[in-house]
């Protein structure tokens, strides 16, 4: 079983997608990090279970989607590390990933 740890700047930009909703709708917002937070978790159990990045398929790199959200995260022997979140809608920039 891995250990699931989030970067500090993985959960700011959780944070802020969550700010940015809720001034809409804070139900939506709640249940969104509540998705977020069940869907990384089950990384403990499963952690390849997300896609190997389509442009990047030598990268280290796997992500989730789940709506409105990409999350990207680095499997290792021990850890997944939560590296990045961005909405669907915006490019992945790679040197990110690699900086964090």
């Amino acid at each position: 079983m891995a250990g699931v740890i989030w970067t500090e700047p993985a959960l700011q930009e959780l944070d802020e997608i969550a700010d940015y909703i809720s001034l809409d709708n804070p139900d939506a917002a709640k249940n969104l990090v509540r998705n977020i937070f069940n869907r990384v978790d089950l990384l403990e159990m499963y952690p390849l279970s997300g896609k190997i990045l389509v442009d990047f398929e030598t990268s280290l790199y796997r992500e989730i989607v789940l709506p409105p959200c990409r999350i990207f995260y680095r499997p290792t022997a021990e850890n997944v590390y939560i590296i990045h979140i961005i909405r669907e809608e915006q490019r992945l920039h790679f040197d990110i990933l690699e900086s964090r």
